[in-house]
């Protein structure tokens, strides 16, 4: 073998992560590209991970034709500003591979998946992907605007898996806030309600009334609304509520 040829061979290789990595998965690779000009370098460092060669040699040629890419060799991998993980499927040991990349960067994290099954979504966000990208959309310019999305601390996703982030936003403040008298606003829920009501006209008594609470408490929510707000009465405290959507 020629040392061209060697040197060839070294451009794409495979490590773990340390301490201990999933089986099978591939640590970065790539060549560097020289930065142009002078100053801050404009190219974004990239570490590419695989779950096997072909995966990561084919992300890999894409991205080397970049300018915006500075691809990392194996040894440059730490200073990478992001790390892509390439994977045919959402696996325990992918979601395992995640959780170790997660610790050993400090860069942002962007998955290249095959097949995305509902339900993954949770398992990706907690272990620090922002961006996703199906690998059957995954052409030149996309995975560019996916590392500059990355860079700019942005997050891309598809509409489909972006609805279903904001479906599970929604259960979440159902179910954990909503259960305590809470919402994600500066009303609670028991507040909400007793503007909503002095909105529709109905006095004190009437309030207490309807809500079965003493005249005496519907007075001092009303009151603490007010001055933890620092409005200036409940007309000017229920204006407030509803231009902000609060009621």
């Amino acid at each position: 073998m020629t040392s061209t040829e060697a040197s060839r061979r070294e451009a794409v290789t495979t490590r773990q992560l340390p301490p201990v990595p999933p089986s099978g998965i591939a640590r970065p690779a790539g060549a560097r590209i020289p930065v142009q000009g002078r100053g801050r370098p404009t190219q974004i460092p990239v570490a590419v991970y695989a779950e096997d060669l072909i995966l990561q040699t084919g992300v890999v040629q894409q991205l080397r034709q970049r300018p915006e890419v500075e691809l990392l060799s194996e040894a440059d991998a730490g200073r990478a500003e992001v790390s892509l993980l390439v994977v045919d499927a959402l696996t325990e040991a992918v979601v395992d591979h995640l959780r170790r990349l997660r610790l050993a960067t400090s860069g942002r994290i962007g998955l290249v998946v095959g097949q995305f099954e509902a339900g993954g979504l949770q398992a990706i966000v907690e272990h620090g992907v922002a961006a996703v990208l199906r690998r059957s959309d995954a052409d030149q310019d996309r995975l560019v605007h996916l590392i500059t999305a990355l860079a700019n601390g942005e997050g891309v996703m598809p509409g489909d898996l972006l609805g279903e982030l904001l479906d599970r936003i929604g259960i979440l403040q159902r179910t954990m806030l909503d259960g305590r008298g809470l919402t994600l606003s500066t009303l609670t829920a028991r507040e909400a309600e007793m503007l909503r009501l002095v909105a529709e006209g109905f006095d004190t008594s009437e309030i207490a009334a309807k809500t079965s609470y003493s005249e005496r408490t519907v007075k001092n929510v009303l009151h603490e609304i007010i001055t933890r707000l620092g409005l200036r009465n409940r007309a000017h405290a229920v204006g407030y509520a509803m231009r902000r959507g609060l009621i």
